[in-house]
């Protein structure tokens, strides 16, 4: 089950780079997207399908901003969009698809996690969003199994960003969101998948537009797989395709031994 992560930053605009002509050749089985940008009036026009996938969405009220998609060849059991918390799923973040069978409950979810960079106020909105998110995972975990894959913009350790000393202090790696992070892989239980198949450091799927960062690969690894321990034990490869640039994130596969 081949299961890709991508940031695009607007699917026109990734779309307009090449992306979807890019996963027609990957033989994914489900791609998790973030930060659509875009309203149900184009998405479901233009990007509702690709190759043998079929996608299903969670919109933003707000025009141009955030939004989710979640696409699967198989039919889902039921799809679930929104956390059922008003301030977040105004902001379309959540997107679950199941594909329960006698025996077995799977999700499979995309997620775009609030981002602090903008001021005080937004990061206000991102600590909610994680105290909230932190028992909805617990909660989901002690039914089902699960993968969530998001942009969680959270780097989790000083191996998962090239400037770690000079930004301790910003965004994406204070001490609290990264103590979160810690508190939801030990204590709550579920895998970082990508960190158990590539230990490596330099392995990064977000730049900044400044500076050359993605030239002098400056980066950050601010997607993830994240999954209960069952079926995070059946991951068996993982590639970071950086070989065209849709957005400035770049898409993360992961392959497991299971099929949907």
């Amino acid at each position: 089950m081949r299961f890709i992560t991508a940031n695009l930053n607007g699917v026109r605009s990734a779309a307009g780079k090449g992306f979807f002509d890019w996963l027609d050749r990957q033989q994914a089985d489900a791609v998790g997207v973030q930060e659509l940008k875009a309203q149900a009036d184009v998405v479901e026009a233009k990007f509702r399908s690709c190759d043998k996938l079929e996608g299903h969405f969670h919109y933003a009220e707000k025009k141009g901003y955030s939004g989710v998609g979640l696409y699967a060849k198989e039919e889902p059991s039921d799809v679930i969009t929104g956390l059922g918390i008003a301030e977040f799923d105004s902001e379309g973040r959540w997107v679950e698809k199941r594909f329960d069978k006698p025996g077995r409950k799977l999700s499979l979810i995309s997620v775009y996690f609030p981002s602090g960079t903008s001021g005080e106020e937004r990061q206000a909105v991102k600590y909610r969003f994680l105290d909230a998110m932190y028992p909805h995972l617990q909660a989901l975990k002690g039914e089902r199994e699960f993968i969530l894959v998001a942009d969680v913009n959270i780097a989790h350790k000083e191996i998962d960003l090239k400037n770690w000393r000079g930004n301790q202090k910003n965004s994406g790696f204070l001490p609290e969101e990264r103590a979160w992070m810690t508190r939801l892989l030990d204590e709550g239980g579920l895998v970082d998948v990508f960190r158990t198949l590539n230990p490596n450091a330099e392995q990064y799927t977000w730049w900044s537009n400044r500076g050359n960062a993605r030239a002098n690969n400056v980066g950050w690894r601010l997607d993830y797989h994240l999954a209960t321990p069952g079926i995070a034990a059946l991951a068996r490869a993982e590639a970071i395709y950086t070989g065209q640039m849709f957005s400035d994130h770049a898409p993360l596969t992961i392959d497991y031994d299971f099929s949907l």
